[in-house]
């Protein structure tokens, strides 16, 4: 027969209160979503206080549903109402929610979120018979979100924070040497590094070949198409020449075949050249990985990284599975002799420069 546990009934209204809060945060991210795609938060950023009915028209949107909204994010805390019926983005929140150009800019993720819970039925399915969602079950609003989100960073920090780290490989590519970025989504790494250093070549591989497409226009977009070029290639088979730079960013934890693709991407690296491997930024042991970060990584894992890995058969390492432990132990095993983790401080990635 079973005992009753005594429950501690403080330690059960506080929990009732931490899942009320993240309700509260699934349904602010869902009204996140709705501004930064109908251009609520820019507006608001821009123009300043405003009611519903200027914002509306403004926007050319139905007041009634723009009313809801700003109340919604009011009473969130991500906007303010200091006169009644008025409201305001305050300055400290739109670095976040309107600043597109800016390293702390959300809305990538927000547009993210709602895709990567589309295929929903196939992941519950796969969690009843194994397998996994591919690639081509998200819509492709979960692709441009992807590329907004990734490219605040590689616009603002990748050049001056994380490159700057390793000056001998600012050098090479103000010098002009042949780059490879593996798994180079749409492009958006490349396209930076091709405006920073026009000297050097590149080359953009991906098994997709919607996200291939899509890095093809924004290089054209960029104007850089005459050195930036892409093509569809499972780089895990081998890559088609030899480079004296090879990057992947948050690529190898996604990987069908992580150590494949490492013992790939070392045979492509001349003997003199670097392999620049960008990470989650996770410890070592997993049951150190809490708090929120750690569990919003966890949810794109079960969400995205690891099951996409799992629809092909693969090792599923997830978000959180290439600690700086992992990184280390399988460029080794790959045939690198050398890992050095940059200094720059950054809550969400980590930058190694990995030599042979």
């Amino acid at each position: 027969m079973a005992v009753r546990q005594e429950l501690d009934e403080a330690k059960v209204e506080a929990f009732m209160e931490k899942a009320l809060g993240d309700l509260s945060g699934t349904m602010t991210v869902g009204l996140c979503h709705v501004g930064d795609r109908l251009g609520l938060f820019g507006d608001l950023a821009e123009r300043g206080p405003a009611s519903s009915r200027e914002v509306a028209d403004r926007l050319d949107l139905n007041e009634r549903y723009v009313r809801e909204w700003l109340r919604g994010l009011t009473a969130a805390g991500y906007l303010e109402e200091p006169e009644p019926g008025r409201f305001t983005l305050p300055a400290e929140h739109a670095p976040a929610l309107a600043d597109e150009a800016g390293p702390m800019f959300l809305g990538g993720v927000y547009q993210m979120l709602p895709a990567a819970l589309a295929p929903y039925e196939r992941l519950a399915e796969a969690f009843r018979n194994g397998g996994g969602v591919r690639q081509s079950d998200y819509p492709d609003i979960l692709w441009d979100g992807m590329s907004r989100f990734t490219g605040s960073w590689f616009e603002s920090v990748m050049v001056d924070d994380w490159l700057s780290t390793f000056p001998h490989v600012v050098e090479k590519l103000e010098r002009g040497v042949d780059v490879a970025d593996v798994g180079c989504g749409a492009g958006r790494a490349l396209i930076v590094l091709a405006k920073a250093f026009p000297r050097s070549r590149f080359t953009g591989f991906d098994n997709f070949p919607g996200q291939v497409e899509r890095a093809r226009a924004n290089a054209e977009r960029a104007g850089v198409a005459d050195r930036v070029t892409f093509t569809t290639v499972d780089a895990a088979q081998g890559l088609p020449g030899r480079y004296d730079l090879v990057t992947t960013f948050d690529v190898i934890h996604d990987s069908a075949d992580p150590k494949g693709l490492l013992a790939a991407i070392r045979a492509a690296v001349r003997d003199d050249g670097d392999y620049l491997m960008l990470e989650i930024n996770c410890e070592d042991r997993p049951q150190d990985n809490v708090g929120p970060v750690a569990s919003m990584f966890y949810g794109f894992s079960v969400f995205y990284c690891m099951t996409t890995s799992l629809a092909d058969g693969g090792a599923a390492l997830g978000t959180c599975g290439m600690p700086e432990a992992v990184v280390r132990d399988l460029c080794t095993e790959a045939g690198f002799n050398e890992v050095t983790r940059s200094t720059a401080d950054d809550p969400f990635n980590v930058l190694y420069d990995v030599r042979p």
